[in-house]
């Protein structure tokens, strides 16, 4: 890995496991202070321990690198609001923030619960928002008292979401959402001298394990979760200074440019629309289009 990355304070959630300890230790290795932040629960979210955080931490440390343990739950404001302050606190300041926690509860849409939608929804959406929220009003104030500000957030979205999967409206959703706040977020805090990116992984972890095309894909390709940490690296690196607002996929050997929604082909008229002219028109505009991407995130052959 890259050593530019001493003397950086990083916060990485949901780091006990997958991907998110893959990144802790990629970046304890980098010379970055790293909080670990994980309740420690099982992939649909139940239950909590505070072994995960603490083994990812233990490892670091016996390696000679810098780390703290913290099981705040990130999907709620004073939650986050602690992990934010456990890091300044900590290590005197806070450079990165990864938002990567995540749980799963897959189920089609007619037998999905309120509880499985909710739940979902706060570790993935709320979850990324919360933390970047205190973070960014830290950041706020350092800019405004003078100080050079050179911060990273990189939040971790999904194929799932970009480009859909039957059985996860819950999880999709939420990592749409996080794409979007990706963009957004990049816009308001580059006064700040803050870059926001996501990171579309694809990878072999305990939140997969139970999907065959994993294990199929992983027989001829790396599916391994650090396969996927030295993008996060590179984007919280000097390198990726201008690079803000972008979602980049990863998966085995490849990394990819997602873009965004963006127009097509048009049509035009000087009058208000009527459903009669739209049934002639449209059919027109529709067969100009590409066609969508496919789960894999490519768009099929016309």
């Amino acid at each position: 890995m890259q050593s530019d990355l001493t003397d950086r304070v990083v916060v990485i959630t949901g780091a006990g496991n997958g991907l998110g300890r893959a990144h802790a230790l990629a970046f304890a290795q980098a010379g970055a202070a790293v909080v670990v932040n994980d309740l420690g629960g099982s992939r649909d979210g139940s239950g909590g321990s505070t072994g995960p955080a603490q083994q990812v931490v233990d490892e670091i440390i016996a390696a000679g690198g810098r780390a703290a343990a913290n099981t705040d739950d990130i999907s709620t404001w004073d939650g986050a609001k602690s992990l934010i302050d456990h890091a300044i606190d900590k290590f005197g300041s806070l450079d990165v923030l990864v938002n990567n926690a995540g749980i799963l509860r897959d189920r089609m849409l007619t037998s999905m619960s309120e509880a499985d939608w909710d739940a979902v929804i706060a570790v993935h959406l709320k979850g990324a928002f919360c933390p970047t929220r205190h973070a960014a009003e830290y950041w706020r104030n350092q800019s405004k008292a003078g100080a050079a500000v050179d911060a990273r957030v990189i939040n971790t979205t999904s194929p799932s979401g970009l480009f859909g999967a039957p059985g996860q409206s819950n999880y999709g959703s939420a990592k749409a959402g996080i794409a979007g706040f990706t963009v957004i977020t990049a816009m308001e805090l580059a006064r700040y001298g803050v870059t926001v990116n996501a990171v579309a992984p694809t990878a072999l972890t305990r939140l997969t394990d139970d999907v065959p095309a994993m294990h199929d894909l992983a027989a001829s390709t790396d599916m391994a979760p650090e396969g996927v940490s030295p993008l996060v690296l590179w984007l919280a690196g000097p390198a990726a200074r201008t690079v803000t607002g972008r979602v980049l996929a990863a998966i085995g050997g490849t990394i990819a440019v997602v873009d965004g929604w963006a127009y097509g082909p048009e049509i035009h008229s000087t009058e208000r629309w009527t459903v009669a002219r739209l049934d002639q028109e449209m059919p027109g505009l529709l067969d100009k289009a590409l066609p969508g991407a496919d789960i894999t995130g490519r768009r099929p052959a016309r």
